[in-house]
């Protein structure tokens, strides 16, 4: 098996397991905007120290970085951020899974995203792979039934938070891949722990600037929370390391690809951790986006 798919693997079951924590600090004292905060807040000392122990390990300098990777960092983690934002928000609208395949239309828009930003190109069969997924999707709508009504479904809450979670995955992704080749440094690792040191430690100073603006008290319940928030940390940067590794070794698109395992975990998250339940439909949706991410993989 190559590398590249073990750390996508490796990269959903760290970010199902983050989303989990998230969920539940999002049910206690935290707003969405502070249970994303405490996702970078509390990973900036672990990924600052792990890039630290690796330099000196090794015996590196602190690689160079092309005047391109500030504007795909800032894209990235911008996009990372509102999309953290939204899965926690739509967590509160449906249960654990079907949260996390809503979000799981990141693969579909990263194609898309990939196509226009680094003209990747999709094949007509994995086109239709991406179609089915799409059709995935609908299932999960909210009123998408054989007696609702299509526009309505789409209309749903539910529906625009995942939607547009998976469009700023998709945004970060790209911009997460373009960062780290911009990264002059021939070892993938390094390019990764670089971005990945950088990104969250901007991404940490602008959502507290935010929050302390907007939410008053919400970065002090973010510091209060430490106990908990801080594994959510350490599972966000392992997940991130392992995701923008993997970018280092193949375009975006088929990283979350093979990523889309993470619903499947999220499946047992959501029965054997919150006590949530499945329903037919529900169920049909996420074996069609399961069977569009083997296709896909299957061409690539």
């Amino acid at each position: 098996m190559e590398l590249w798919v073990i750390l996508a693997i490796a990269a959903a079951a760290f970010q199902t397991l983050r989303f989990m924590l998230q969920k539940k600090l999002s049910m206690g004292t935290l707003s969405a905007g502070g249970a994303t905060l405490a996702r970078f807040w509390y990973s900036v000392p672990f990924v600052t120290a792990l890039l630290a122990a690796y330099l000196l390990a090794r015996d590196l300098p602190v690689p160079q970085v092309a005047p391109h990777f500030w504007p795909y960092a800032l894209a990235g983690g911008a996009s990372q951020i509102l999309a953290t934002w939204c899965v926690v928000a739509l967590f509160a609208q449906r249960n654990f899974a079907v949260g996390i395949t809503f979000k799981k239309t990141e693969v579909m828009q990263t194609a898309l995203a990939g196509f226009v930003v680094l003209g990747d190109r999709v094949s007509a069969i994995g086109m239709g792979a991406i179609l089915m997924g799409l059709i995935g999707v609908l299932a999960l709508s909210e009123t998408a039934t054989l007696g609702g009504r299509l526009r309505d479904g789409l209309r749903s809450r539910a529906t625009i938070l995942g939607l547009c979670s998976g469009a700023f995955f998709a945004i970060s992704a790209v911009g997460y891949r373009g960062a780290t080749l911009a990264v002059e440094s021939p070892d993938p690792l390094l390019r990764a722990g670089l971005s990945l040191a950088i990104i969250t430690v901007l991404q940490t100073l602008s959502l507290s600037a935010w929050l302390a603006f907007r939410e008053k008290g919400q970065v002090a319940r973010v510091a209060a929370a430490w106990r908990g928030a801080v594994w959510i940390g350490l599972s966000g940067m392992a997940g991130s390391l392992c995701w923008f590794t993997a970018f280092t070794l193949q375009n975006a698109a088929m990283v979350f690809a093979v990523g889309q395992v993470e619903v499947i975990f999220s499946i047992f998250a959501a029965t054997l951790v919150f006590g949530e339940r499945i329903t037919r439909r529900e169920a049909v949706g996420m074996t069609l986006i399961t069977l569009s991410v083997l296709v896909v993989v299957a061409v690539r």
